[in-house]
């Protein structure tokens, strides 16, 4: 079991240490759940009381607060708690090896240090990176490069010609470099436009379970550096996404849009094809995009909107059925009105 010092945490997270530095920290949890040799955390002042129950040795807090406990005082805890993290939690998965039940093509190039699992299909020209682990059930089709480590979980398929980068994490059930939805219409007649293109992903990347990015129909389809893609996230043929991205569940990405650098998505937004989202754009919740977002804006609603505007939308939403009634109370009150007038009208 891994063991730090209190001091060596807060150097590694570049925080202030209050109180003794000498505290012997195993692991970190939340303030219900830690042990007293746990280091916890606390995120804002919401959960301040939190600590004068917990019984954990330690906690990172957002600023210096009045309780015995030693702490460390970060400018933003869930990046200190992230790095701190890192020092007790570390994927474990098997190797090095090849499983015999794997299948790989003499014509493979397979690096030092590689786990393939069970029933692994890796294809001709297929190049496979040092330390690179490959659960089982996966499929690399011929001519595909996975950089150094990087892990890729069962029962992901990568299509031929894919490029994956340095440090690249797949989860299961993935589907990289399936055609792109590119059709025509020719009379009665739906004629496949071939999807001749490849798809590139670049270092740090991390993509989630069951999500598909389609090939390009030519040239590429590219996720940037860094990236993070959340479960379920379809991402359509020649999309360009940029380094640095929040991808967040059941979001879909149209043809050809461009997304650029520090990107937010959140869940179940739909993008149009042709699209160009600007740098540090932020996109809310269920969002529909049809048309460009500026660099750093805020959008939100179908159709999309100024978030601000949209939240402001949703609030008078809420109160349609009052407005309903008052409505047909005011036009109750006019019918009456007509009618009294029309009766003075024919004296």
């Amino acid at each position: 079991m891994s063991e730090f010092k209190l001091s060596e945490i807060a150097r590694l997270v570049g925080g202030r240490l209050i109180g003794d530095p000498e505290v012997r920290i195993k692991g970190i949890s939340s303030l219900e759940e830690a042990g007293p040799y746990d280091l916890t955390f606390v995120v804002s002042d919401k959960y301040l009381e939190g600590l004068s129950k917990t019984k954990a040795a330690a906690a990172i807090v957002h600023r210096e607060v009045p309780f015995p406990l030693p702490q460390i005082v970060v400018q933003d805890p869930y990046v200190a708690l992230a790095r701190a993290m890192g020092l007790f939690y570390r994927a474990k998965h098997p190797g090095p090896g090849v499983s015999e039940l794997a299948w790989v093509s003499p014509k493979a190039k397979i690096g030092q240090g590689v786990w393939i699992g069970p029933f692994v299909y890796v294809g001709e020209d297929a190049s496979i990176g040092d330390r690179v682990v490959v659960y089982p059930g996966v499929y690399v089709g011929a001519g595909v490069k996975i950089g150094d480590d990087s892990v890729i979980y069962p029962n992901v398929v990568i299509y031929e010609g894919t490029v994956i980068g340095k440090k690249v994490i797949i989860h299961a059930g993935t589907v990289i470099g399936a055609d792109g939805f590119g059709y025509v219409r020719d009379g009665e007649q739906i004629l496949k436009i071939p999807q001749v293109g490849k798809v590139e992903i670049e270092d740090e990347v991390e993509i989630g379970a069951n999500c598909c990015i389609d090939r390009a129909t030519f040239g590429k389809t590219l996720i940037g550096r860094g990236t993070k893609i959340d479960n379920l996230v379809q991402i359509g043929h020649n999309v360009h996404i940029g380094p640095n991205c929040i991808i967040v569940a059941q979001v879909g990405v149209g043809g050809s849009s461009t997304l650029g650098k520090g990107v937010t998505v959140a869940g179940q937004v739909g993008i149009a094809d042709h699209v160009k989202i600007g740098d540090g754009a932020r996109i809310s919740g269920k969002a529909g995009i049809f048309r460009d977002v500026g660099e750093k804006e805020t959008v939100g609603g179908i159709p999309q909107m100024p978030h601000k505007r949209w939240m402001r939308v949703v609030a008078e939403l809420l109160r349609l059925p009052e407005w309903r009634k008052e409505c047909e109370e005011v036009k109750r009150r006019l019918e009456r009105l007509e009618s009294f007038l029309s009766r003075g009208e024919t004296r």
